[in-house]
């Protein structure tokens, strides 16, 4: 695997790296020369499988599984994370879609929408703030959507969420700024997924993106890979958006 190494040294955490752009992101990661910690919800296998190729490759991996809607299970999982060191860079990249239009959303589609991507991002970051602050070094990379910014018919409760996960992160690179922790959060557009496959097809998007294609999961990792890099210590409390000029 070929590296700058700007990353060396770092431990990482991508939730939600049994995901294409969660794949991706930690790919990236790697390749800079981080110690990547790779969370999946249940996938633990896809993850492990990812963990061995990074490792193959000469980077350094390691897989682990846990329910980031259970605040024991978040919790357990954050205590043994941190018996091999502080985590010096996390993104919180797990999130699910439930979509309905919302007169007809039943009360489960919203709460488990934002319980995981909302109420997860506390979960995970909130024990692992303050052993990366005594570093005095540290990134936070939250992944949020257009939908935030934009709006979506049938996503309420994700828009909702996401929505609050760029609040949360122009409040929290406010409060821990000057100890050398920057937060960002990356607002991506229609990105190649099988998701994404499954809701446009190459003529909508055509139509909708002005640059008249879907975006890929490496284009969002190169962003998460500059925000985690040294060169990017200037920039914080920002939502920047990567989506072809959708918005």
């Amino acid at each position: 695997m070929s590296t700058t190494a700007t990353l060396q040294g770092k431990r990482a955490l991508v939730t939600g790296a049994s995901g294409a752009l969660g794949s991706a992101i930690a790919r990236r990661l790697a390749a800079d020369g981080a110690h990547l910690v790779l969370h999946a919800n249940a996938r633990l296998d896809t993850v492990q499988q990812l963990a061995e190729e990074i490792r193959a490759g000469g980077g350094q991996a390691e897989a682990c599984a846990f329910d980031l809607s259970s605040d024991q299970a978040c919790a357990e999982a954050c205590t043994t994370l941190l018996q091999g060191g502080a985590l010096q860079i996390i993104v919180n990249n797990a999130g699910v879609h439930d979509d309905a239009v919302f007169p007809g959303m039943r009360a489960d589609q919203w709460h488990r929408v934002i319980d995981v991507s909302l109420n997860g991002f506390f979960r995970v970051t909130q024990p692992l703030l303050l052993p990366m602050l005594r570093t005095r070094w540290g990134r936070i990379i939250n992944i949020s959507s257009v939908t935030a910014l934009a709006g979506n018919r049938g996503q309420v409760n994700y828009a909702a969420a996401k929505g609050a996960i760029n609040s949360a992160t122009k409040s929290l690179a406010l409060e821990v700024a000057s100890r050398g922790v920057t937060v960002n959060a990356i607002a991506p557009g229609i990105i190649t997924s099988p998701m994404a496959a499954s809701s446009f097809d190459d003529a909508t998007i055509k139509r909708m993106v002005p640059v008249q294609r879907a975006g890929t999961p490496e284009e969002v990792a190169a962003l998460a890979g500059f925000l985690a890099g040294p060169t990017a210590s200037y920039i914080t409390g920002q939502v920047i958006s990567i989506n072809g000029g959708l918005y």
